[in-house]
């Protein structure tokens, strides 16, 4: 038994070796990944860009200030100095958190009273928000002991977490999930079909039908498009029913949006499709580019986090631009127009992938 099981094990990796494409497959993009996830799959908060919000010009506010500006969790990024200012800095992602010092905070330090700085946090990530607020904490304890001596504590922080109250790890995961399984279906379901008819030589037969290139295209793009939609919104009910993940924004504008997202999955999916002889490099070929686009969406890891050049590659990602959408329309009511000004990029990918798509399959059925 053990012999027959040695000889299948050395004729299936004698046989991954054999073909080049899948040797490629094997050896150069695991190394790819390694250093991707070295550099993106990181939950350490760094230069959180934080928002100033002092109404109070003593010496005991600066302090305060200053030791949030020079602790390395927060990065100063902009001054604010009305409640309006400080919920548009956190709604468009301009700040992740922003600091409100009340007027009679150097007043009740030095009176010995319990003063009251407040944290506004943007809780869409909650993990982040978490962080930050160990970090704030920290640094408020700190400054208490130190300016206390032997006092009751001068300063207590409030903190709100808006858009995720309690801070559930579900809000922030599962609206992800339905930009990523969706896109994972309609690449392996688009991916597997030409290749699936070179493997059981019925390819040939339909390059003989009538059906033109373009024809052929679409009918092998629909399904997957398809599928894709069908997991979507399986994830989507399951999200407000099961999970009660609530869906503040407009879902008929987040349908046509998965709609657009589609033509990005499926076009990869006939890419791969176009290269694999078999359904198993097209299998492998899914997942090869599906663990990148994961991880360069910030699906679990902030991209304000990654280093410049990883950023900017994950701008090519559609899975990114689909998971600020998906996000956005679930837990803060995102307007048509943000949610447009995130889906044109989007759309350019997968017209772009569509296009490539075109010219593979047209080279394959030529």
């Amino acid at each position: 038994m053990f012999g027959r099981i040695a000889a299948l094990m050395w004729k299936e990796l004698a046989g991954l070796w054999k073909d080049r494409k899948t040797r490629f497959v094997v050896l150069i993009p695991p190394l790819i990944q390694v250093v991707l996830f070295a550099h993106a799959a990181s939950y350490d908060v760094t230069n959180l860009p934080l928002g100033i919000w002092n109404e109070d010009n003593g010496a005991q506010s600066a302090e305060l200030v200053r030791r949030f500006a020079g602790s390395p969790a927060f990065r100063v990024a902009l001054s604010i100095d009305n409640p309006a200012q400080a919920a548009a800095a956190i709604d468009a992602k301009d700040a992740a958190a922003v600091l409100h010092v009340p007027q009679n905070f150097s007043a009740d330090v030095l009176a010995g009273r319990t003063a009251h700085p407040q944290l506004l946090l943007d809780a869409r990530r909650s993990n982040t928000a978490l962080l930050a607020n160990g970090y704030a904490t920290s640094i408020v304890a700190t400054f208490a002991a130190e300016m206390s001596k032997s006092r009751a504590a001068p300063a207590a922080l409030l903190v709100r977490d808006w858009f995720n109250p309690n801070l559930s790890s579900q809000w922030f995961i599962l609206p992800g999930l339905v930009a990523v399984l969706s896109v994972l279906m309609a690449m392996l379901v688009s991916a597997l079909s030409l290749a699936r008819e070179r493997e059981l030589g019925t390819f040939e037969q339909l390059l003989v039908t009538p059906l033109r290139p373009a024809e052929i295209l679409i009918g092998k793009a629909l399904p997957g498009a398809v599928v894709g939609l069908i997991n979507a919104n399986i994830v989507i009910i399951v999200t407000c029913v099961w999970f009660r993940v609530p869906l503040l924004g407009n879902l008929p504008l987040l349908e046509a949006l998965l709609a657009i997202y589609m033509l990005a999955g499926v076009g990869i999916g006939l890419v791969i499709s176009s290269i694999a002889h078999t359904q198993q490099q097209a299998m492998l070929g899914v997942f090869v580019l599906a663990s990148p686009m994961v991880v360069l969406s910030g699906y679990a890891a902030p991209v304000e986090n990654m280093p410049a050049i990883v950023e900017l590659l994950g701008r090519a990602d559609p899975v990114r631009w689909m998971m600020v959408i998906t996000r956005g329309i679930f837990l803060q009511e995102m307007p048509a127009s943000i949610a447009l000004h995130a889906a044109w990029p989007m759309a350019v990918i997968g017209l772009a992938c569509f296009a490539a798509a075109w010219v593979a399959v047209r080279r394959v059925v030529s």
